[in-house]
């Protein structure tokens, strides 16, 4: 267990913010970089797997690691989790091939799998609850500090030096995060042999496996939801879930206790923010594709929309972790979650005369409705658990957001694509030969006559005013799912007065 009170506070803070603003730097990052990267090493057959491997390894080991670190130690695993990012940094950054990058990517998979949901866990045992109500609540916005940076630092590396340090500058930062943590952080260890559900582990990847390949196969392969192949994986993940449910229930140690899912706090939040992501990111993460080709803004300027979601965001995170601990948390995540609706249809009246102005204002809209969610759902479910239930449990409900964005944007995308298909192709008559199929894969081409281009514009808007209706519709499943929690004012539970006793630290 954590010896909160000999913990060094500050430097336990500093080593846990380092090491997770450095994995979430490494995805916008290498992202910038892809596009030489795939030129240098002929990869762009395997271009998508790229990201996708790095999200199935990430989601897969997520609960395994937090069961993990209740084991054995938060400490123990959370250092193992930088040392796995660092050895996939490494291997990645030395890659002279694609399958050698894909296998570094798969390493760093892994090790982010427990970063982001153990810090949370380290912080809990560090600092009391109301001291932590107000990090936590800037944890999350600090998150999108990355989204800035990461085209610059990318860009830089890639045109100054070469984009191996894309990787290797990783080892650097993720030692200095080690280390930082590794003298600010006291630790017993337990004494007592505990066993582990290597049945049930073995299981829960199987299964995760195939319900996030299928997505991932859509999109790197243009499968079809219809196809053989697709409905096989849901299906085998299925039976995969429900044989987990059985070993889970006979297992001494159960990798995922079932008792987690009659804890209504787990359920309702679980469920909660896996609608939202399915919903919400699924709709507006192809929105750069929109502000590019129907808006005419660059690269740049369409990723640097996301500063106006911070602009809501941050503030208002920051702001409910001074009054979770004093106001229902319910009533705040009702008053929030209005918003996000009122985004999202806002978003459904796009049209090739929408301003960059409205967008900003829409996105504000959102960000502050999301600033509850980054400011409370991880303390909610911490003070909902046991403390030695306290890892999996996060790790769980932030395992359902992981599949809620896996899911969602490969759903999403595949519909979008389909209503740019089908739009643009009522067009091909007015198209140079050919044209159609290339605008229906890759945008709208440079040089296209005005007045055809300004139809194929308007085939593109009603395709994302389709796309943002769905994603409407999760808004409004996520704002009734949010009445089914707790009225209650977030307090901190009782600990038991044994774990104030001396042990041996590690």
């Amino acid at each position: 267990m954590v010896l909160a009170k000999e913990n060094n506070k500050v430097l336990v803070l500093i080593g846990l913010l380092i090491g997770l603003i450095f994995a979430e730097l490494d995805e916008t990052v290498v992202s910038t970089a892809m596009p030489t990267i795939i030129r240098d090493l002929h990869g762009l057959s395997l271009y998508g797997w790229v990201a996708g491997i790095y999200m199935l390894a990430m989601t897969m080991f997520m609960p395994i690691l937090g069961k993990l670190a209740d084991l054995f130690g938060r400490k123990r695993v959370y250092l193992t989790c930088v040392g796995l990012f660092i050895a996939g940094s490494i291997v990645g950054g030395l890659a002279q091939s694609m399958p050698m990058l894909l296998v570094g990517r798969g390493i760093q998979g892994i090790g982010a799998g427990g970063l982001m949901p153990l810090a949370m866990v380290i912080l809990g045992d560090t600092y009391p609850l109301e001291q932590r109500a107000k990090i936590q609540a800037m944890i999350g916005p600090v998150m999108f500090l990355p989204q800035l940076l990461g085209p610059t630092v990318g860009g830089y590396l890639v045109d100054h030096v070469n984009w191996h340090w894309v990787f290797l500058i990783n080892i650097p930062v993720g030692l200095l995060a080690a280390t930082i943590l590794g003298i600010g952080m006291r630790e017993t260890r337990g004494e007592e042999k505990r066993s582990i559900d290597w049945a049930g582990a073995f299981t829960l990847m199987l299964g995760l496996l195939s319900l996030l390949l299928a997505p991932v196969l859509i999109d790197n392969r243009g499968l079809s939801w219809s196809s053989p192949w697709v409905i096989g994986l849901l299906a085998l993940s299925v039976l995969l879930f429900a044989l987990l449910v059985r070993i889970e229930m006979r297992a001494k140690e159960p990798l995922i206790p079932l008792h987690l899912f009659k804890n209504r706090t787990v359920v309702v939040l679980s469920l909660f923010v896996f609608v939202l992501m399915l919903g919400l990111m699924g709709g507006i993460a192809s929105f750069p594709f929109f502000a590019q080709n129907v808006m005419g803004l660059t690269p740049t300027g369409s990723g640097y929309l996301n500063l106006a979601f911070m602009a809501g965001a941050i503030p208002v995170s920051i702001l409910i972790g001074f009054l979770i601990t004093k106001v229902a948390y319910r009533t705040l995540f009702i008053l929030s979650f209005i918003l996000p609706i009122i985004g999202m249809y806002l978003l459904t009246q796009v049209n090739v005369d929408t301003s960059v102005v409205y967008i900003i204002v829409t996105f504000v809209i959102m960000g502050v409705g999301m600033g509850a969610l980054f400011g409370g759902d991880n303390l909610i479910v911490q003070e909902s658990v046991d403390k030695e239930h306290s890892g999996i449990a996060l790790s769980t409900v932030q395992l359902f957001q992981s599949i809620g964005m896996t899911i969602g944007m490969s759903v999403f995308g595949s519909l979008l694509a389909n209503h740019i298909k089908s739009g643009v192709m009522k067009l091909s008559d007015q198209l140079p030969e050919g044209t159609a199929a290339t605008i229906a894969k890759g945008g709208i081409p440079k040089g296209l006559d005005p007045s055809v281009a300004d139809k194929v514009q308007v085939a593109f808007s009603h395709a994302f005013q389709n796309i943002f209706t769905i994603g409407l519709a999760f808004s409004i499943a996520a704002f009734v799912i949010v009445w089914f929690l707790k009225n209650e004012v977030l307090k901190k539970r009782e600990e038991p007065k044994e774990e104030a006793l001396p042990a041996a630290n590690m």
